[in-house]
């Protein structure tokens, strides 16, 4: 077992070092270089002994500037977030729970786009679910422009794309302030198309493939296309980065992985390793540790529950609350860590209409939606609301996107270890993942992984 001789910490903003840190000083811009003296004093037999050695890190980290409204537009989100995830776990059981991936922004910039022609309490339910409250329209209109300009220049070694468009039905109209809108704040040029014309979703589902480096190649399915719809709304959002600190190939090894309803059969998953010093934290239901991406501006966090006396390994994790999630943030500190993570590729086509009913937004996909502010003529309803993800994680890094579309059609009738010690994070049993913008803490995306 190598032994952490001292943890050194440079913040390259503020030219401090900080030995032996209790408290991480919480600046915006930090760059950070960990530096450690590692000594051999034994052996560990489940990884090789060698040097750990740290990647180099770019020397700076640029920065989201946001207000600090706009700060809590991203609280609001991210409670959005585990919301959306609490009621896609809700609905598997142990025995069928599947792997699961989905992208929360890429929704909220679907609906922002949605919302500038809804009106009255379809709109007030909008904000709502999207956690937004009484938010206007152009202040999220305003939220999602700066990431979109800003997240994808935040780091050269990481890659982020965020890309709206809009196909319209020749048939229809929209108005013309709703095309300004989403002209200037989201980037999206309604595109006129006959839908009748079997080109047009061949053409949709290369938009998506486009934007997201052919990891959705196909959207929408020839049933799933109505050729009376009014308008198809899409978001595409892809991120690429590779780890800060990466994994040696040579050491990932077959393990054991304890799956749900995990009882005689024996799942196996090829297990990464490093020993490193990292971000983390523990409490009582979860221990936690960051990894960050290129040059630090974008962070996998993975949360690990903690196997308690009688319980089984393979249990499904319980999805936290956003006060749980910040506290784990906020407890965050260097560690040294002995850490095993399965590589795995993960993919999920999502109908989003019953989750988004269930969370509170119900008048949109009913005769009782009032989008009265988005076409000219005849009143619509949300007829089909759906995201594909797809994540790869690698001992490069990640690569993971999402495509959110929603489709707009003519009303119908209703229808605590020791601080000296050698952290064993073993992830080996499921766990979920969150992908964030470290400066803002914005959630990119959130899954879970069970072992299949």
């Amino acid at each position: 077992m190598q032994d952490l001789s001292y943890l050194w910490i440079y913040y390259a903003e503020t030219d401090i070092f900080v030995g032996e840190m209790n408290e991480i000083i919480k600046k915006s811009a930090i760059v950070f270089f960990i530096m450690a003296l590692l000594t051999g004093c034994g052996q560990d037999d489940s990884i090789k002994e060698t040097e750990q050695k740290t990647d180099p890190v770019v020397s700076h980290v640029s920065d989201i500037e946001l207000t600090s409204a706009e700060l809590e537009m991203v609280n609001s989100s991210n409670e959005f977030a585990f919301n959306l995830f609490r009621q896609i776990s809700d609905s598997a059981t142990d025995i069928d729970a599947k792997s699961e991936i989905v992208s929360p922004l890429s929704i909220t910039y679907a609906l922002g786009m949605l919302n500038n022609g809804a009106a009255g309490n379809t709109r007030t339910q909008i904000n709502e679910v999207l956690g937004f409250g009484d938010t206007g329209a152009d202040s999220i209109n305003a939220f999602c422009y700066k990431m979109i300009k800003t997240a994808p220049e935040l780091d050269s070694i990481t890659k982020v794309m965020i890309a709206n468009n809009i196909y319209l039905n020749s048939n229809y109209s929209l108005k013309e302030d709703f095309v300004q809108k989403v002209n200037h704040y989201y980037d999206a040029y309604p595109q006129v198309r006959d839908f009748h014309d079997p080109q047009t979703l061949a053409e949709i589902n290369q938009w998506a493939s486009d934007h997201t480096e052919q990891m959705i190649d196909k959207v929408l399915d020839k049933d799933e296309f109505n050729e009376n719809a009014v308008s198809y709304l899409l978001n595409a959002l892809y991120f690429k980065g590779s780890w800060a600190f990466k994994f040696d190939k040579t050491e990932t090894i077959e393990e054991r992985f304890y799956h749900p309803g995990d009882t005689q059969e024996v799942t196996k998953r090829p297990m990464m390793q490093m020993h490193t010093a990292i971000e983390y934290a523990i409490n009582n239901e979860f221990e936690a540790i960051h990894l960050p991406y290129g040059n630090g501006s974008f962070q996998m966090t993975v949360l690990l529950p903690r196997i308690k006396e009688g319980e089984e390994p393979g249990k499904l994790p319980v999805v936290p609350t956003l006060r749980i999630w910040q506290e784990l943030n906020r407890s965050m500190r260097p560690r040294e860590v002995i850490l095993k993570l399965p590589r795995f590729e993960t993919e999920s086509n999502m109908d989003l209409i019953e989750i988004m009913k269930k969370l509170g937004m119900t008048d949109a996909f009913t005769a009782d939606a009032d989008f009265s502010n988005l076409c000219n003529w005849p009143p619509v309803k949300i007829g089909l609301m759906k995201q594909v993800a797809k994540i790869i994680v690698d001992e490069e890094g990640s690569e993971a996107a999402a495509v959110t579309i929603i489709g707009m059609e003519v009303t119908m009738l209703p229808d605590g270890p020791q601080p000296h010690s050698y952290i064993h994070f073993n992830a080996n049993h499921p766990f979920i993942y969150v992908i964030t913008e470290k400066k803002t803490g914005a959630i990119f995306f959130i899954g879970r992984y069970t072992g299949f």
